[in-house]
């Protein structure tokens, strides 16, 4: 065994050693009737060592005392610091953390939930964590505010509810940011779009056509706006409005908005809206909107249709003709009046490409069909699908070509 081999070891034996005392230190604290939480980073650093010698010599491990002082010390930090997450947030393995109470966390690996063995001390614990993640954010959470959405300083976005809207304790979930920007290649090697489908998106946007990615939660919606995001000419303007910043543009000439929401007092608020109308004044050549979810749908489609072609966004929706309706819908809400004829012309003027995507039973997220909105017939939407995904295959498959679609035929 080489020696690179025996340190590669060494380290997984300290990390599941690590995991092993975290449960064991937590049960300790458990036992105590004094908060030593609460007391001075000494008093629970000496607890720690104390109870991390008597673990390791009463189950006569082969650790030395240089590694029982660093992992009492890497303990310490985790528990005045972020818990139990912090193992899983510096595991590059995990994607998304999910904790239910105290006492459950799962984690998401390839696209599948696990069930971890971790676990807080108790929901004061997990309140306290959340706290400290949040303070830096300048975020509020409390009886009066019991939810909040923030994105880490690393970019990775949160979502923290608490009693007594949360009936099971405080709820946490952390989707993390990649810092690697995955690439076509990457989407083309995890099998999620193929060549074929990859060439037209490519075409697609070099065309300026109006891009509305569809799916499920965690999809890959963003995923799939970064990918397109990159294929235009670096040469155009680009201003992107979201309500947490998750684009990563690598482009010279981006100006980045983000929506904010109401402060302790009740005000300060910046919708979408506000910042979609303000996008139209700045000059963009591309308006990207992270996800349309409001009264901003209209401001999205008048940018569509007055000059700001290869606009993009993302909607939550199961097919194209659902994401239509959706779009219909949060027009109706946004209290706008509209006859149905003129808000459905509208939508087909404005969007000429639905891209579906879904996750996957083994986890894949994939591109299981690209649509063309061609317009109406007797007030329906005509839709045509380009390329469709054979689940039972397990194959990309082009359906149709409509040869009277100007913006698409280069790309077919």
């Amino acid at each position: 065994m080489s020696s690179l081999e025996a340190a590669s070891l060494r380290d997984q034996g300290s990390h599941n050693l690590k995991g092993v005392l975290h449960r064991y230190i937590i049960d300790e604290l458990e036992q105590e009737n004094d908060n030593i939480l609460e007391g001075s980073r000494n008093l629970l650093a000496r607890f720690v060592h104390d109870r991390t010698q008597d673990y390791v010599r009463r189950r006569q491990l082969a650790v030395s005392r240089y590694e029982i002082d660093r992992l009492a010390e890497e303990l310490v930090d985790e528990l005045v610091g972020y818990g139990p997450l912090e193992l899983l947030l510096q595991n590059s393995q995990v994607t998304e953390i999910l904790v239910n109470g105290p006492r459950n966390i799962f984690v998401e690996r390839d696209g599948i939930l696990h069930k971890t063995d971790l676990r807080f001390i108790d929901e004061q614990h997990l309140l306290r964590v959340i706290q400290r993640i949040l303070a830096p954010l300048g975020r509020r959470l409390d009886e009066a505010s019991p939810m909040v959405d923030a994105r880490m300083p690393d970019g990775s976005r949160i979502n923290a509810v608490i009693p007594p809207v949360a009936l099971d304790g405080p709820c946490l979930s952390i989707r993390k940011f990649r810092k690697d920007l995955l690439k076509s290649a990457d989407l083309l090697a995890s099998r999620s779009l193929d060549l074929s489908v990859m060439e037209f998106l490519r075409v697609a946007v070099e065309s300026r056509c109006n891009i509305m990615i569809s799916g499920g939660t965690g999809t890959g919606k963003t995923t799939m706006l970064n990918l397109l995001s990159q294929l235009i000419d670096r040469r155009e303007r680009l201003v992107t409005i979201e309500d947490t910043a998750e684009l990563q543009l690598h482009h010279d000439h981006v100006v980045r908005l983000e929506t904010r929401p109401l402060n302790a007092d009740g005000h300060g608020e910046v919708p979408a809206s506000s910042l979609m109308r303000n996008a139209l004044r700045m000059r963009p050549d591309r308006i990207i909107l992270g996800e349309v979810r409001g009264g901003e749908v209209l401001d999205m489609l008048t940018a569509m249709n007055t000059g700001h072609d290869g606009s993009m966004s993302t909607v939550h929706a199961n097919n194209a003709a659902d994401a239509m309706l959706r779009l219909e819908t949060l027009v109706g809400l946004s209290g706008v009046q509209v006859t149905g004829v003129t808000l459905r012309q509208t939508l087909c003027s404005a969007i000429d490409v639905v891209i579906q995507l879904a996750r996957l039973p083994d986890g894949r997220r994939c591109v299981v069909e690209v649509t063309e909105i061609i317009g109406l017939r007797d007030g329906e939407y005509v839709t045509n699908a380009l390329f469709r995904f054979d689940r039972k295959m397990n194959r990309f498959e082009r359906v149709a070509v409509n040869p009277n679609s100007s913006k698409l035929s280069n790309a077919l």
